[in-house]
């Protein structure tokens, strides 16, 4: 008779187990940036520019010298005669530190000061005095490339235009044959707006470099600390041993906290510079107006139609407002992200995609915002031309789906850009979907309610998000490959401590991540606790953003589990006197093949790695293991709302929303729902046109809440 462990009842798989991080959210006891104060420690304010473009006649600062309490301030000209005016971006640009020649958005950081506290610093930024010469403004992709366009990047050499990259992907000879053959040509036009992650709490960092070590340590808010440290190195020229980042608790992310900013170099020169501790907290406006935003993507999308509903070719242009500065995340390779991922869940023999991207004067954008690399802006693209498609032809939108979805026996599945997917239930999914919204009677209401004025309408959406980004073969950022990793340490007591190099912002990793020892060693979740976020302690990972902390990290978390129970088997084997081949295991236990009875628990093998372990073998119970993963996971969904339209104003109101999601195996059925919320949640915002847009002259529309 099994004695395996209960599995829900340690909190294993499968268990909605209650996110052990509230415990200290919900009582106020969270340890954020903000609340870190060091002894002697000095306060950083920024001046930002007013104008979206204009050259820098010049700075002034000697009435912020002036005032009591002010330690240093800095200029561009200042940073440039320490190297460090210009910093690297993630995506191989430059990116100022401080503006030296001229302003190249609304926003963009023109001189910094350090004082007693942030009031003084504040007071002192407006003392500065700044003579600009404004220059001609371009707020978006179609200005940028049109003849005579200003070029905003004349800091580069060889620059002659806005272009940042001109990229393609698919087959377009084969793409170009099969809209000869179609019946019907479907076009669409447009533009998804760019919208900013707006996390609760904004950037911030306190750099402490300490002199007699020659040790720097920053307390700061990013999802990837270890990707900050190289940049660290390389822009600082310090050792990378010498570097110490810490991300306390952070108040969301989104995207937004993956980016290397000028403030947390600023940060770092001055306490370098004073010897003392320098914290900068941004306010709401300069997060809004100055951080990494996202989407920002014109479409020009054409689908080549059989009159019979059947999709032949997909041709796909992109234009990408990335700001002034080419600062996302993106993996090398792929210049748009994933937007080639569009389509994975429709059966089409061919497809084009060209992406162009281009400078404007607006804030670095293109972030990973709560999706994997602009993933979201390819299932909005795929799902508006499917739609589009489905009216040109006159045919039922739920039809025109499924009668192009990829069948459950085409699997693996190449699509029509070059992934590989490798299984899904499509048409499934769109069926409970619509059973569970009530598609037909809904239809029949819609008619119905028309005759009587009332506006009933019905979308559907479905998405394949690739997550897990990504084996090393094709997936880098500054040519770091995007494995991840993750440390187990069993103590003797058989508790244990699990460290990885991703880092949360609301996920409950050190809910899930506990999770997962204990459905791979049987040691009840309560038992482990979870560390990340400092680089002196975690292994190195590529931090938590594009989706993939649990198909990555995760997966690292059970690999170093499974290297952990190898061990504990021969361990096993020594206290059972049988041999390792006899040894059979059930969740917490090892036990005789010939005798189920005699067994050992893992926590007894734990305490024989420190005091009974076979001659020969290393003491202790502990291991790191570093993944890479041999592919993408492709989950899929299908979400379908109802609402009412008001004739006359155009308001909308939700009247029913199904959301089907096939993630795979949910490892906290809990967390995975609130996951879900949250995104419907940020979803309607969008779809309630809730994002920041430009003037012509480049002022940020939307740089506080009231906007």
């Amino acid at each position: 008779m099994s004695q395996a462990l209960d599995e829900i009842k340690i909190g294993g798989l499968g268990a909605s187990r209650k996110r052990v991080e509230d415990n200290r959210f919900t009582r106020g006891k969270g340890n954020y940036t903000d609340d870190i104060t060091l002894p002697g420690m000095l306060h950083m304010e920024i001046l930002r520019s007013p104008l979206a473009h204009a050259r820098i006649v010049s700075i002034d600062t000697s009435k912020a010298w002036d005032i009591p309490g002010v330690h240093l301030v800095l200029t561009g000209e200042m940073m440039a005669t320490r190297n460090l005016a210009w910093m690297p971006t993630l995506s191989y640009d430059t990116q100022a530190v401080l503006a030296t020649d001229k302003v190249r958005f609304q926003g963009q950081e023109v001189a910094c000061v350090i004082a007693d506290d942030p009031y003084i610093a504040k007071d002192a930024c407006e003392a500065i005095d700044v003579e600009y010469e404004q220059l001609p403004v371009i707020v978006n992709p179609i200005q940028a490339v049109a003849d005579g366009a200003p070029l905003i990047r004349d800091d580069k050499e060889n620059q002659q235009d806005n272009v940042i990259y001109d990229w393609e992907v698919g087959d377009a000879a084969g793409t170009d044959r099969a809209f000869a053959q179609a019946d019907v040509i479907s076009k669409l036009h447009l533009h998804y707006p760019r919208s900013h992650p707006s996390p609760i709490e904004c950037c911030g960092s306190i750099a402490d470099f300490n002199r007699a070590t020659s040790k720097l340590t920053v307390y700061m808010t990013t999802q990837a600390p270890h990707i900050i440290r190289a940049a660290v190195a390389l822009v600082a020229e310090l050792p990378e041993h010498m570097i110490r980042i810490i991300s306390p608790d952070i108040g969301g992310g989104f995207g937004n906290k993956v980016p290397v900013y000028p403030g947390y170099v600023m940060s770092i020169l001055a306490s370098i510079l004073l010897e003392r501790p320098v914290k900068w907290i941004e306010d709401k406006t300069g997060n809004l107006i100055s951080t990494g935003f996202a989407r920002d993507v014109y479409l020009d999308g054409e689908m080549a139609l059989r009159q019979d509903g059947k999709i032949l070719a997909v041709r796909m242009h992109t234009d990408a407002d990335h700001g002034a500065f080419f600062a996302d995340a993106q993996p090398s390779k792929f210049k748009i992200g994933l937007m080639h991922s569009a389509f994975a869940a429709y059966d089409i023999p061919v497809a084009h995609l060209s992406a162009r991207g281009t400078y404007t004067n607006k804030a670095p954008g293109g972030v990973a915002y709560r999706c994997s690399f602009r993933v979201t802006e390819a299932m909005f693209f795929q799902e508006r031309m499917v739609q589009a498609a489905a009216d040109d032809l006159g045919m039922d939108q739920a039809e025109f789906r499924r009668m192009n979805f990829v069948r459950d026996d085409q699997f693996p599945h190449r699509t029509p850009f070059g992934f590989l997917t490798d299984s899904g239930q499509y048409g499934k999914c769109l069926d409970v979907g619509l059973k569970a919204i009530g598609y037909e009677d809904f239809r029949r209401q819609q008619k119905e309610s028309r005759a009587r004025g009332r506006l009933l309408g019905l979308g559907i959406s479905t998405m394949t998000e690739p997550l897990g980004a990504g084996n090393s073969r094709e997936y880098d950022i500054l040519g770091i490959k995007m494995f991840d990793s993750a440390e187990l340490k069993i103590h003797m007591t058989g508790k244990a401590i699990v460290r990885t190099g991703a880092r949360g912002q609301g996920q409950g990793h050190e809910t899930t991540w506990a999770q997962i020892v204990a459905h791979e060693l049987g040691i009840p979740a309560d038992d482990i606790v979870v560390e990340e976020g400092d680089t002196d302690t975690a292994p190195f990972g590529m931090g938590t953003y594009a989706s993939r902390s649990t198909p990555v990290a995760g997966a690292a978390i059970a690999m170093v589990s499974r290297k952990i129970r190898a061990k504990a088997r021969k361990l096993a084997a020594h206290l059972l006197e049988a041999s390792e081949e006899d040894i059979e295991w059930e969740l917490g236990r090892f036990y005789i093949r010939s005798a189920p009875d005699r067994g050992v628990t893992i926590q007894e093998c734990a305490m024989a790695a420190y005091s009974n372990m076979p001659d020969g073998m290393e003491p202790g119970l502990e291991n790191t293991a570093y993944y890479d993963p041999p592919n993408l996971t492709w989950p899929f969904a299908v979400y379908i709302v109802t609402v009412e339209v008001d004739p006359e104003t155009g308001v909308w109101d939700v009247l029913n929303m199904v959301a089907v999601d096939d993630c795979g195996v949910r490892i906290n059925p809990m967390i995975v729902e609130g996951q879900i919320m949250g995104g419907l949640t940020e979803a309607y915002a969008m779809a309630n046109m809730q994002f920041i847009t430009f003037d012509a002259e480049g002022n940020c529309v939307g740089s506080n809440y009231m906007d």
